[in-house]
C-alpha cells in the first residue's frame, strides 16, 4: 500500500491568506498537509498520522499537528448504510508495514502489565461520522495486513449510521456504560463499543477493553496487541473534525502464557443437559444466543456441542466457544474461561451468520455425546 506524500512547498506561498507548512516525513514541527491517499507523517517522535482514504477516490487533505490532526478537505460521501469513506487517525504501533517510531507493538496479551491512553476530539455539526477509537489484535505478531480483530470505540455518532453486526448487550468500562455491538466485515471479527452520550475526551485503560473482548471469547491472551489508533469514520462531510490530543503507553512484564503444548483434558461430568437456543433473523442474517444447562449430578469439565443447522444458514463469527461448521453440522466448544459447569449451572455462547431463504432453529443438540432436551 502506498504511503507517499503529495505536498506542495513553495518559499513564500500564500494561500487563504495564510502560510500552509508542509513535509515529504519526519517529525512535524508545524501543521503537515496530507492529501496522498495513503500518506503518512511522524508526530512527536512517537506517533504516526495517516490520511487512510481507502473508501472514496475523491479528494481527502489533513493537517498533521504536533499532537493529532485535522479534517481540512473532504470531497468523499457514501450512504449511510454501507461502509465509510476513510479512517483519517493517529496511531501508536503498526499498520500495514508502517510501524511508529521505537514501538513494542506488536506484544504478546499476557505481557503486557499495563496499557493506557487518552484522547480528545474536537466535533463539527451538519456532518454524519463517528469518532472512533480503534485497538487492532491478531494471533500473530502481524505487522502487515488486516489483523483478526478490530475492537472499535465509538465516542461520537452523528447521523443515521451503526456499528457492524447486532446489539448483544451493554458493559461499564472506563467509567461509562456502553453499548456493546458485535459482528464481522468479511475480513474481520469486529467489537464496538457504543457510548450512550457525546464524549468529547476520555483517559482510559486499553486493557479493560481488551479484557472484555476476551472475557467473551474474541480472543485469548496468547495474541498480540498490534496497534492503538484514534480518529474520524466520514460518511458525508466532516471538515473541521480534529484529534486535538493523543497519547498511549503499553508496558510489558505481564504473566507468561501457558504453554501451549499443555494437553487439554478430556471433557468429563455426568449426563444430563438442557439447550436453550434463542435467535434474532433477518431477510439475510442471524445471530442466535445458545444457552446450555447441565442438568446432571456431576460437573462438566469441558464441553463439546453438536447439532445440525437448517439449509441455508452459515456461521460466520462467534463470541465465548470455538464454533466450526462441516456441512450442516455445527460443532461448538468451550474456552478456557467456561469450560466448568455445576450441576445446575449454565454456560453461554453465541453466533452470528448468514442466512438465505426462510429462518428455522435447529431442533437437537448433543452435549459430549448426550442428548440434550431443549428448553
Amino acid at each position: 500500500m502506498k504511503r507517499q506524500l503529495r505536498a506542495l512547498a513553495a518559499a513564500g506561498l500564500l494561500v487563504a491568506s495564510s502560510l500552509v507548512a508542509v513535509a515529504l516525513g519526519g517529525n512535524a514541527s508545524a501543521d503537515t498537509q496530507i492529501c496522498e491517499q495513503y500518506g503518512s507523517t511522524v508526530v512527536g517522535g512517537r506517533y504516526v498520522v495517516q490520511n487512510n482514504r481507502w473508501g472514496t477516490t475523491a479528494q481527502q487533505c489533513i493537517n498533521a499537528t504536533s499532537n493529532g490532526f485535522e479534517i481540512t478537505t473532504l470531497n468523499g460521501s457514501s450512504p449511510t448504510n454501507g461502509a465509510p469513506t476513510a479512517y483519517p487517525s493517529i496511531f501508536f504501533g503498526c499498520h500495514y508495514t508502517n510501524c511508529s517510531p521505537g514501538t513494542n507493538l506488536p506484544i504478546q496479551v499476557s505481557q503486557i502489565s499495563s496499557a493506557t491512553s487518552s484522547i480528545s476530539y474536537r466535533y463539527v455539526s451538519g456532518a454524519t461520522y463517528n469518532a472512533s477509537y480503534d485497538i487492532w489484535l491478531d494471533p500473530s505478531p502481524k505487522r502487515d495486513g488486516v489483523n483478526q480483530m478490530e475492537i472499535m470505540i465509538w465516542l461520537n455518532r452523528q447521523g443515521p449510521i451503526q456499528p457492524i453486526g447486532s446489539v448483544v448487550g451493554t458493559t461499564n468500562l472506563a467509567g461509562r456504560t456502553w453499548e456493546v455491538w458485535r459482528g464481522s466485515n468479511g475480513s474481520n471479527n469486529v467489537i464496538s463499543y457504543v457510548a450512550q452520550s457525546t464524549t468529547s475526551s476520555l483517559n482510559f485503560s486499553v486493557l479493560d477493553f481488551i479484557n472484555d473482548t476476551r472475557n467473551r471469547g474474541a480472543i485469548s491472551n496468547s495474541w498480540y496487541l498490534t496497534s492503538i489508533q484514534a480518529g474520524f469514520e466520514p460518511w458525508q462531510g466532516g471538515v473541521g473534525l480534529a484529534v486535538t490530543s493523543f497519547s498511549a503507553n503499553v508496558n510489558g512484564g505481564g504473566t507468561p502464557p501457558t504453554n501451549p503444548s499443555t494437553p487439554t483434558p478430556p471433557p468429563s461430568g455426568g449426563a444430563g443437559c438442557r439447550v436453550k437456543y434463542t435467535a434474532n433473523a433477518w431477510n439475510n442474517g442471524f445471530t442466535a444466543d445458545v444457552q446450555i444447562t447441565n442438568t446432571g449430578s456431576s460437573a462438566i469439565n469441558g464441553w463439546t456441542l453438536t447439532y445440525g443447522l437448517p439449509g441455508g444458514q452459515q456461521v460466520t463469527s462467534a463470541w465465548n466457544a470455538t464454533v466450526s461448521q462441516s456441512g450442516s453440522t455445527v460443532t461448538a466448544r468451550n474456552v478456557s474461561h467456561n469450560g466448568s459447569v455445576a450441576p445446575g449451572g449454565t454456560a453461554s455462547f453465541g453466533y452470528q451468520g448468514t442466512l438465505s431463504g426462510s429462518y428455522s432453529s435447529p431442533t437437537s443438540f448433543s452435549l459430549n455425546g448426550t442428548t440434550c432436551s431443549r428448553a
